[in-house]
């Protein structure tokens, strides 16, 4: 058996895609010899011909027989770009950038392996283990398994750091955010208190303002009042002048009848009777006198 290098998994999917390229080849071909024998039995059917008969059925059986080669290389090129995207879609899959050396297609040598391949293990049908599923591209070798799972470790490892650093984030702002929130309630709150403060200043402020009203207007009435009590407190002034010279006059008096006893009691009570209205007109100032 032919080495390719493939493990058996690629091995029989080379088989499958040989198979079918030999279905198509060989549809092909019988197609093309159907023209022939169409122009056998349709054409030929005396014994003799002129040149350009002949040139006419030649040309003739020219243009269908290149019109099914090349109708079957389109088509064949277009069947190995479907391949080709299926392989290229499935290596996305796991990461894998496929390259492909087209000068190795004109390759003598490794066509020659194809055909060799084809001649002798394309027959063994009964070794063929052919997978039922849709196919995937598996890695190249056994060790390939090990680095992709290692590369997937290691991107989603970096996507999982990325994603706590994001949450690391958002909590450190979900927290400043806690913080202010709180901070607002609490200013809302001393806000809120201040302002009761505020209108029960305003409170007292209008109630200081109402009694200033009222002690203005008391002044204003008491004016006269005042004036009145000035004029009496001049009053009693001179009042307590004109006894204070009735008592010095009085007591000069006492001083000339000292030793008359009968005169003198009756100055004494004299005096005293000055005395008390003395202490009650002093008695009068001090409730009318201003405080200075």
């Amino acid at each position: 058996m032919a080495d390719f290098g493939f493990n058996e998994h690629h091995q029989n999917e080379t088989i499958n895609y040989m198979r079918f390229a030999r279905s198509k080849r060989l549809l092909r071909l019988k197609t093309i010899d159907s023209c022939f024998e169409e122009l056998k039995d349709s054409r030929l059917v005396e014994e003799t011909f002129t040149v350009d008969e002949v040139r006419e059925m030649l040309d003739g059986l020219q243009m269908v027989v290149r019109g099914e080669v090349e109708m079957e290389l389109i088509n064949t090129a277009h069947t190995n770009v479907l391949l080709l995207r299926q392989l290229f879609s499935q290596a996305e899959k796991f990461y894998l950038r496929l390259q492909s050396d087209i000068s190795e297609l004109e390759n003598r040598e490794l066509l020659e392996q194809v055909a060799e391949f084809e001649k002798t293990d394309f027959k063994t049908t009964n070794k063929m283990n052919l997978e039922t599923s849709k196919p995937k591209l598996a890695p190249l070798n056994e060790g390939g398994v090990s680095e992709l799972l290692n590369k997937e470790i290691a991107r989603l490892q970096e996507e999982n750091d990325k994603l706590k650093s994001r949450l690391r984030t958002l909590e450190s702002q979900a927290m400043s955010a806690l913080d202010e929130k709180t901070k607002a309630e609490r200013a809302l709150k001393d806000l809120k208190r201040t302002q009761g403060e505020q209108q029960e200043i305003s409170s007292l402020e209008d109630t200081v303002a109402a009694l200033k009203e009222d002690y203005e207007r008391s002044l204003s009435a008491n004016a006269v009042s005042q004036k009145d009590l000035q004029e009496n407190l001049i009053t009693a002034k001179h009042e307590l002048l004109r006894v204070q010279e009735q008592l010095a006059l009085a007591e000069k008096e006492l001083d000339k009848k000292f030793q008359q006893t009968a005169a003198y009691r009756n100055m004494k009570e004299i005096l005293t009777k000055k005395n008390e209205q003395i202490k009650e007109i002093r008695k009068r100032l001090q409730k009318y006198e201003p405080d200075d």
